[in-house]
């Protein structure tokens, strides 16, 4: 219960409020800039307030931040079109790039993010991999899912990318700069909302159909099965 009110919360305030923010604030009597600085300040505060709650500088929770700071720059700045599209498809793009840069390294991202001891009885799993083979077979398949799963940072980068150069239309030179202001807002809105679906829904089927594909590996690897894997807690 208490994970499905977290996930509620975290929607409600790092996509919803925002959304409604930068597309009506204007209609009450909001000014633009206002309304973005305010859209934005709810997914600053939760990503600096996770920054300092885990006490340590994470690498894609710093990309998050910067993400939501460049986006309200270039809103505030009434930049648009192709600048809004290379900032969406960038930072995916870097992430993806620091995760396949983990897979050469001893400590793979997938088996950091998935395979800890918190959710994973990863004292099963060492006991099973008792022989130097089994270890050396287990470290090139965490390898293989690092790399897989850098794959889907790049699927993100390209919808990104041609999802911002479908919504950030250039703005007219007759517009004001208010009237520019508050088309950005609603173009921002529009972003954030539509990649909800566009974005994350296909990232999420590719992530799943990575973990099936991951416990089945482990199982064959190892003979422990999906349940014997989870922690029930």
């Amino acid at each position: 219960m208490q994970k499905q009110q977290n996930s509620f919360s975290h929607i409600l305030f790092n996509i919803l409020i925002p959304v409604i923010i930068l597309n009506k604030g204007h209609k009450y009597g909001m000014d633009a800039k206002v309304a973005v600085v305010v859209a934005l300040s709810f997914p600053l505060f939760f990503s600096v307030k996770a920054l300092v709650k885990d006490k340590k500088v994470d690498f894609v929770s710093l990309l998050g931040l910067l993400n939501v700071l460049i986006s309200g720059i270039f809103t505030l700045m009434t930049l648009g079109g192709i600048w809004f599209a290379i900032k969406e498809a960038a930072f995916p793009l870097l992430i993806g790039a620091f995760v396949f840069g983990s897979s050469f390294t001893k400590s793979p991202f997938f088996q950091t993010l998935f395979l800890n001891p918190s959710t994973f009885h990863t004292e099963k799993v060492e006991e099973r991999l008792n022989t130097d083979e089994k270890k050396h077979h287990f470290g090139i398949l965490m390898r293989h899912l690092t790399k897989l799963l850098s794959v889907s940072f790049l699927l993100s980068a390209a919808l990104n990318f041609f999802l911002a150069i479908y919504i950030f239309t250039p703005l007219a030179d007759s517009l004001t700069e208010l009237q520019k202001q508050e088309a950005l807002n609603e173009q921002l809105s529009k972003m954030t909302l539509y990649s909800m679906v566009v974005i994350l829904v296909p990232s999420m089927i590719f992530l799943a159909s990575l973990i099936f594909y991951a416990f089945k590996k482990i199982h064959a690897l190892t003979g422990l099965t999906t349940d014997e894997l989870l922690k029930s807690n």
